[in-house]
């Protein structure tokens, strides 16, 4: 078979399993089936009539039986971008959306010379971005999940972001043995805290598309019956460990601006802005401490 043959016959069985963006997963699979660096669309338009071989054939078969059983196509190929930043992905981590970016650019603002703590890290897509692209201080990232810590401590090295990672729930240690690796506590305060904490709501987690409902983590999506514990938890002891004049930045759900900003508010958090996404959504809420 050649490469054009094997490519249309992955978008066809996409297709016909109903898998959206069919021709996009097929090209990343099969780019990600030939492996080795060389392949692109380049050499595929000067080189679409060449044979394939066999192994290429059966790892791209078995890539595409995945992604038709709605398998998120970063978790096959392990690898997304995030702020022009690679990053390896798995299941223990949520897939960095690009939503995430507004984020990113907002704390980008206020980076320089701070030093920085990133709560539920996941994949560390934000801590890692704000290391390499903005002049922090320091960057500290914190999550429960020891699975996601090893995951954003591997794109860290990657990226050659210098981080300090915490395992912990929020603010509190976690109640296993201590882990080689991680420190336990948040013992310091910090001039800029961001988070993008789990916040969809429990009735909704049913709604959510295959991809996301099925295969990505459960712990990183559930926001409580209203969608706000995370934010709650996080307010409960900001004061705790936010300098005079440091400032919160929150991703948040589309439609959680207006009760965000008033956990802010009642958090002692001043000069509360909703800032909008690419696509005119409400999608990150600044305040400040300002004492």
């Amino acid at each position: 078979m050649t490469y054009e043959g094997l490519y249309r016959q992955a978008i066809d069985e996409l297709k016909s399993a109903g898998v959206p963006e069919a021709e996009l997963s097929a090209w990343y699979l099969l780019e990600y089936s030939v492996g080795d660096g060389f392949f692109d669309r380049a050499y595929f338009y000067l080189h679409g009539d060449d044979e394939v071989s066999d192994d290429i054939v059966l790892r791209l078969g078995t890539f595409v039986e995945y992604r038709k059983k709605r398998v998120p196509l970063e978790y096959i190929t392990h690898r997304t971008q995030f702020m022009g930043l690679d990053f390896y992905v798995d299941a223990d981590v949520l897939i960095p959306r690009q939503d995430t970016e507004t984020l990113v650019c907002e704390a980008l603002k206020f980076s320089a010379g701070r030093d920085v703590l990133d709560i539920c890290t996941g994949s560390g897509c934000i801590a890692v971005s704000i290391a390499g692209l903005g002049r922090p201080e320091s960057v500290t990232a914190s999550d429960k999940s020891l699975p996601a810590l090893s995951v954003a401590k591997k794109n860290a090295a990657a990226n050659n972001a210098d981080i300090e990672f915490v395992r912990a729930d929020i603010w509190d240690e976690v109640s296993d043995e201590p882990v080689s690796g991680y420190k336990g506590k948040l013992n310091k305060r910090f001039d800029l805290i961001i988070s993008n904490p789990p916040y969809i709501r429990r009735h909704d987690m049913d709604l959510l598309m295959p991809e996301v409902k099925e295969y990505e983590p459960v712990m990183a999506l559930d926001g409580g019956e209203d969608g706000l514990f995370f934010y709650k938890k996080i307010l409960d002891g900001i004061k705790d460990h936010i300098r005079p004049d440091g400032i919160v930045l929150f991703e948040i759900g589309f439609d959680q601006a207006e009760d965000v900003s008033e956990l802010m508010r009642s958090s002692g958090l001043d000069g509360i802005e909703v800032i909008r996404d690419l696509a005119g959504k409400d999608r990150v809420v600044r305040g400040g401490y300002y004492v």
